[in-house]
Order: C-alpha cells, then structure tokens, then sequence
C-alpha cells in the first residue's frame, strides 16, 4: 500500500437504522428541490449512478421516511433524511484515485466470484470508491477509483470523447492492414469496433506490441479487434485516460489525482 500520499479520515459510518413505512411514489410527500436522488447517492460512494439507478428502482431507498422508487425526485443532502438498505446516507468529500491495475484483479467493489479485488489495494477508508469504467481480470494499467458519479459520468461516457492509451502485446506479426480496418470499423457481436489511432513499436519473436488510442470502452475491445484478425492478445496495458498517464507509477501503487490533473480530464482544452 502506498503511504506516500495523505491519508483519508476515516468514512464514519452511521449504525443502522429502521426503514420507514413502504407507501407508494405518488403519495411521496417530497418537495423536487436540490439535486437529483440517484446523483446524490452515486456522489456519497453508494455506487454508481446507473448502479444508483438500480438500487432506487428496487425500492432500497427512503427520504424521510418513504420509500422513493421514482427516478426524478430531488433530494436537499443537508435537510433530508436518505437512508440506502437502512443505512442512512451522508455526503462525502470527493476523492479521485489513480491506481496501476496488477493482472489478476477484478474491477468492482463487490464480487463474490472474484479471487482479488481492485479495491483491496487501496486503504481500508476507501472501501466505498468505485472504479471508473473497467479493465478486465488481466489487463493491467491505469485506473481511476472515485466516489464522485458526475466524474465517473463523464469520463465514461462516449459522448464526453475521452481518449484511452493502451499498449498491447499479440502474438504473431500484425500487419499495418490490420491497423487501418481497426481505424475504419470492425463488425464484432453486433457492434463495430473503432480505434482513434494505432502504431507497430516493435516485432520480435512471434510478437507484436503495438499501441492503441480509442474513444470508447466497449467489452473486451481490444481482444476483440486483434481477434478479429486472428491474434491472441498476450498482455494489455493502458498507459493514459485523457492527459493523464500511467508514468512510474509501479504495479500495485496508487496515488491522488492533483486539482490541476482534475481540470484538465474535466475541461479538456
């Protein structure tokens, strides 16, 4: 665990408490104010905001007592009371992490199949961070973990535009053709998949690396694109989300994004 940077304070959970009588959304006796339910709790690290989405819809939620199942409504974070699966539900300082992903972890806060988590490189204060987008099992690399939905928002999204860096190691030699129909589309399960941009570094020994730039985060894209062309991806990397790059940072390791790194992911020039 890297100690270099400041430590959080610790979350200081509430105990639990009861859940308020079950009535239903059209009787919610709750004034549309403030910001948006599933905002407020994917910013207070319940999960996600898609993730939030679900937990509203299943009716885990209550404000001041009623059950909320609708997505609309908007809650005041200091004057009402928002309790998730009987837990009541506080605001929380944002935190923004960028982790180096070792092969073998798994990208989610929660999975009872998974052997490692990502989360378990991180200080115990922190279980509440999710991941932002994902890396699967063995692709290692840069990830960020955060508690802020709108950040996790907008640099997941593919309307946002942010760029991803990978450099990927395949087996055989990958010729430059295979580069350009990746520029162009490749039809794969249904979907196209497209890179911004690709280059050959290197080819020695059977194998290829190559490094890849794109624009969205689809399932196993990558994999996908080099198996498109039959070629087994042997290690997968991302070096950079947007500005920000993997650099020294050693496999493991952790740090905090700056102000300064914050504003360039956020507002690109």
């Amino acid at each position: 665990m890297n100690r270099s940077e400041p430590q959080p304070s610790a979350t200081g959970e509430v105990p639990e408490g009861a859940l308020g009588e079950s009535i239903g959304a059209s009787e919610t006796p709750i004034v549309n104010r403030g910001v948006r339910l599933q905002k407020f709790l994917a910013d207070s690290g319940v999960a996600s905001r898609r993730a939030s989405e679900a937990v509203i819809r299943e009716g885990r939620v209550t404000i001041n007592g009623v059950v909320a199942t609708e997505l609309g409504v908007r809650v005041d974070p200091v004057q009402d009371h928002i309790v998730v699966d009987g837990r009541p539900v506080k605001p929380q300082r944002k935190l923004y992490v960028a982790l180096h992903k070792p092969r073998g972890y798994t990208c989610s806060r929660q999975d009872a199949h998974a052997d490692r988590l990502v989360g378990e490189l991180l200080p115990a204060e922190w279980s509440h961070l999710y991941p932002v987008g994902r890396l699967d099992r063995e692709s290692e690399g840069l990830l960020f973990l955060t508690n802020d939905g709108e950040f996790c928002l907008k640099l997941t999204h593919p309307r946002f535009g942010v760029h991803k860096r990978y450099e990927v190691t395949v087996r055989g030699e990958v010729n430059p053709g295979a580069l350009e129909r990746f520029r162009k589309g490749v039809w794969s399960e249904e979907e196209v998949l497209r890179i911004v941009d690709g280059r050959i570094l290197d080819q020695t020994r059977g194998e290829t690396l190559v490094e890849l730039e794109l624009a969205e985060g689809r399932y196993h894209e990558v994999r996908r694109l080099f198996a498109s062309e039959g070629h087994e991806v042997i290690r997968l990397v991302r070096k950079q989300i947007g500005s920000i790059k993997l650099g020294e940072l050693r496999a493991g390791r952790w740090r905090t994004l700056t102000p300064g790194e914050l504003k360039t992911l956020l507002n690109p020039a």
